[in-house]
């Protein structure tokens, strides 16, 4: 990120806490539900297998451009699988940056391609290391690998979802993502039981050892994108939501924060930390604030 930009978004930070203001900055468009994979913690996949069209994606990006937002998220079901009108996803996020995004990045499973250099992050969603990622999302880990190998000059964060399965593999994925030449980083989101996907959740036993873990990972020097205040309060589930900071668009209709505060009571079981992080900036936590500026120039 330029320094201007990121001075932009600290002004941004600043403006929201001493006006309170609720103006969003980060926008996430859903380019589609389809996805190539059946992921047991997924409820969200092949629902319409719509692909939206380059027109409204383009329009999208530009209201929110108008509307203030600086960082830009493209999300599926497999966001790869996008393409219509003769573009793809490459072209999207060229696109984005000449609107004027700070910010272009996206998430994939990583099993199409992970060549993506126009993107500032790929968030690549690896949920543990083979026995664990391959008993969620099926036997993808070793292609994932060898993708990792083709890529060059590309910034790929692994994006683990915590749940039943794999919070015991926590420490072995940020050994990979430390030792791995391909990958710069690593961050955590928690499961979000979304109907059908209940059984994944963690117990509040469970989900006190992952916290335990990651920090312990974060004091060992391992280089994980996520903020220690975030993660405590997750555990205590103090923090304000939704996130005012933060939207999602799919198929023409937005969401405040996240899809889940359609569905009741499914707020208060969020899992993503990036909303749990933007909500304690956003609200003036020094603390947040200290390390949120500290992560940035770890990884700047």
């Amino acid at each position: 990120m330029k320094t201007r930009h990121f001075l932009s978004l600290a002004l941004f930070g600043l403006s929201t806490i001493l006006f309170k203001r609720r103006q969003p900055i980060l926008g996430t468009i859903i380019l589609t539900d389809s996805c190539n994979l059946h992921c047991k913690h997924c409820a969200v996949n092949n629902i319409t297998g719509q692909m939206l069209s380059y027109q409204d994606v383009r329009k999208e990006m530009i209201n929110f451009y108008q509307e203030g937002l600086r960082i830009l998220f493209f999300c599926g079901g497999e966001t790869l699988l996008w393409q219509e009108a003769g573009k793809t996803v490459r072209d999207l996020i060229r696109e984005a940056k000449e609107m004027g995004f700070y910010l272009v990045n996206i998430v994939t499973n990583g099993t199409i391609d992970l060549h993506i250099p126009e993107a500032d992050v790929i968030f690549l969603s690896l949920d543990g290391t083979r026995q664990a990622h391959n008993s969620i999302r099926g036997d993808t880990y070793d292609l994932i690998l060898q993708n990792l190998q083709k890529t060059d000059h590309c910034n790929i964060c692994i994006y683990m979802a915590i749940n039943k399965l794999n919070y015991q593999d926590i420490e072995n994925l940020c050994k990979l993502a430390k030792e791995h030449p391909k990958i710069n980083s690593i961050s955590f989101n928690f499961h979000t039981p979304y109907q059908g996907t209940e059984f994944l959740s963690l117990s509040r036993e469970e989900k006190q050892i992952a916290v335990t873990t990651i920090k312990s990972m974060l004091k060992d020097n391992m280089p994980i994108f996520n903020l220690p205040s975030a993660l405590d309060a997750y555990l205590k589930n103090e923090w304000s939501r939704p996130c005012y900071q933060c939207i999602v668009s799919e198929n023409k209709q937005r969401y405040l924060c996240g899809r889940c505060v359609e569905i009741d009571g499914l707020c208060r079981e969020c899992g993503y930390l990036f909303a749990v992080e933007f909500s304690l900036l956003c609200q003036g936590n020094i603390r947040t604030i200290f390390e949120m500026v500290k992560t940035y120039l770890k990884f700047a």
